[in-house]
């Protein structure tokens, strides 16, 4: 799906920030980070108008944040036929020899077994070791 259809699926007005980055996130098929995503955008990159784009898109559920040790963050285009936050939840990977970071699309967190009385709303799971790769 384009970027331009996307927005409209969303009911997103269409700005070149935000088509930039979409168009940077579907390029490749890992999430990439701020710095990776800019490179992409070029001249449509401006570091305020970046993040107010970035929520806004989080927000909309056309993209989710994954962040690794408080210090790692990167982003990643969610499936479009998800039209809200309701994407629904996936485990991530960290390969800690290549740092990759990778959608684990096919893997999902829990359900767990919570005591009595608590709810869960969101989990985020991010496994770590080496990926198929770097364990050759």
């Amino acid at each position: 799906m384009q970027a331009i259809d996307i927005l409209q699926q969303h009911q997103l007005k269409k700005t070149s920030p935000r088509l930039a980055i979409i168009e940077a996130l579907q390029s490749v098929d890992a999430p990439l980070a701020e710095a990776e995503i800019s490179e992409k955008m070029g001249s449509h990159y401006d570091r305020t108008t970046f993040y107010r784009s970035m929520q806004t898109l989080e927000e909309a559920g056309i993209i989710h944040r994954i962040v690794v040790d408080k210090q790692l963050v990167k982003y990643a285009m969610n499936h479009v036929e998800f039209t809200s936050k309701n994407q629904p939840d996936h485990a991530h990977f960290f390969c800690n020899n290549c740092k990759k970071l990778i959608c684990l699309e096919e893997v999902h967190p829990g359900p767990y077994r919570l005591p009595t009385g608590f709810q869960t709303s969101e989990a985020e799971v991010i496994i770590k070791g080496l990926c198929n790769k770097c364990s050759k």
